[in-house]
C-alpha cells in the first residue's frame, strides 16, 4: 500500500512538471511580447516626433524672405533672373550688355557676393 501511495505522488509530480515548464514558457513569451510592444511604441513615437519637428520647423529660412526691403541696382541694370537658395538670393543682371550675378543675404538683404562675366577679346 505504501508503494501504491508513493507511485501516486510520483505520478502527480510527473504531471506537475510539464505544467510548470509550460507556465514558464508562457511567462517568457509574455515577457518577449511586452518587450517587442514597448520597442515598437518607442519607434513609432520617434518617427512621429521627427515628422512633427520637420513640420513645425520647415519655414525657418523662408519666413525671413517675407521681410520688406529695397535692393539698389546700378543705373540701367535689368534683372534677367532671380533664385532662392537656402538663405541667399541670387539675382542675374544685365548691366550695359555685361552679365553679372549678385548674391544677397535674405535676412539683412546685404550683398554677399558678385560674379561678373566678360567676353575674351
Amino acid at each position: 500500500m505504501s508503494k501504491l501511495a508513493a507511485a501516486e505522488v510520483q505520478g502527480d509530480r510527473q504531471q506537475a512538471e510539464p505544467e510548470r515548464t509550460a507556465d514558464r514558457m508562457v511567462a517568457r513569451v509574455r515577457l518577449l511580447m511586452i518587450i517587442a510592444a514597448l520597442t515598437t511604441l518607442i519607434a513609432i513615437a520617434a518617427v512621429v516626433g521627427v515628422i512633427g519637428y520637420r513640420v513645425f520647423h520647415a519655414g525657418g529660412p523662408a519666413a525671413a524672405a517675407t521681410a520688406d526691403g529695397v535692393i539698389t541696382l546700378p543705373k540701367g541694370a535689368r534683372v534677367i533672373a532671380s533664385s532662392l537658395a537656402d538663405s541667399h538670393l541670387a539675382v542675374t543682371l544685365d548691366i550695359g550688355g555685361a552679365t553679372e550675378i549678385r548674391t544677397y543675404d535674405l535676412k539683412t538683404l546685404k550683398e554677399t557676393g558678385r560674379i561678373r562675366f566678360a567676353t575674351a577679346p
